[in-house]
């Protein structure tokens, strides 16, 4: 997966992602920021809620579970100390739906977060990170 991030001034920058969509990120007024966008680590949070949320869909799909809503809240706590990196994360999971099996949500809860959502695996990742500087 390739994304470009491109500064726009400031401290805004806008990601142009491979699915041809593109998020404007910012930081907030007090950071220098003009509040346009989310903040890195709101997306963080969001692309595990997204992550998570398909996951449990498609199991719950796969189980003849028909949901009729979901949501969920995420909470995540940040060091004091740079780089503020999350210490805890903790998702409330609220779903409705006719004769939904508790078992089975909490089964296709336990697969996404074992199994198959990748940004959840990648914030307990040891992740090898590299970098190049051009035209300086």
């Amino acid at each position: 997966m390739k994304i470009n991030v491109d500064w726009q001034g400031d401290m805004e920058f806008l990601s142009s992602l491979p699915s041809g969509h593109s998020i404007t990120l910012d930081a907030s007024p007090d950071s220098g920021g003009h509040n346009k966008g989310p903040r890195p680590m709101e997306m963080l949070l969001t692309g595990l809620g997204g992550c998570t949320g398909i996951d449990i869909v498609m199991i719950l799909d796969k189980m003849k579970q028909k949901i009729e809503s979901f949501s969920m809240d995420i909470d995540g706590e940040r060091a004091a100390e740079p780089p503020k990196r999350f210490t805890k994360i903790h998702i409330t999971y609220k779903l409705k739906g006719k004769d939904l099996d508790e078992k089975k949500v909490e089964r296709a809860i336990k697969l996404s977060e074992e199994k198959y959502c990748s940004a959840r695996s990648s914030l307990n990742a040891e992740i090898t990170s590299s970098y190049e500087i051009e035209n300086i």
